[in-house]
């Protein structure tokens, strides 16, 4: 092979290495386009307090610590009924969150990271409790 065709192969070969990655992120997170949409109750283990959210994606249970659209995601793990989810927020903090989907209305959250210069590490059980007001 000569010099020529060599150079454009191994380009080619760069660019599908780079493109499976960026293919298995966007669909990594599938397991939770499975979740209802609607309006969600929290409640975090070992306490009493609940707090609810709007779930339009699914999404919305990576952050809790962490709100905000300047994160950047990596999808550390991703199964039928589990995605593991590490973020980071420049200025902000990081964190990794497992979610594992029971039902498509309930689901087990554990996360640990750091949000406001302080470690916090968390399990949750949320659950679909109607639609968002």
């Amino acid at each position: 092979m000569s010099k020529k065709a060599i150079i454009p192969a191994l380009a080619a070969l760069g660019i599908t290495m780079t493109a499976i990655p960026l293919a298995a992120q966007s669909s990594g997170m599938s397991v939770l386009d499975k979740l209802e949409r609607g309006q969600w109750e929290l409640r975090e283990r070992g306490t009493k307090a609940t707090r609810r959210i709007c779930v339009r994606t699914g999404r919305e249970l990576i952050q809790l610590r962490h709100r905000g659209p300047d994160c950047s995601r990596y999808v550390v793990e991703s199964g039928t009924d589990q995605v593991t989810v590490q973020y980071t927020c420049r200025g902000n903090g990081y964190a990794r969150t497992s979610i594992r989907r029971e039902t498509p209305t309930l689901v087990q959250i554990e996360s640990q990271g750091i949000a406001d210069e302080l470690p916090f590490e968390f399990i949750a059980e949320a659950r679909r409790v109607g639609s968002c007001r």
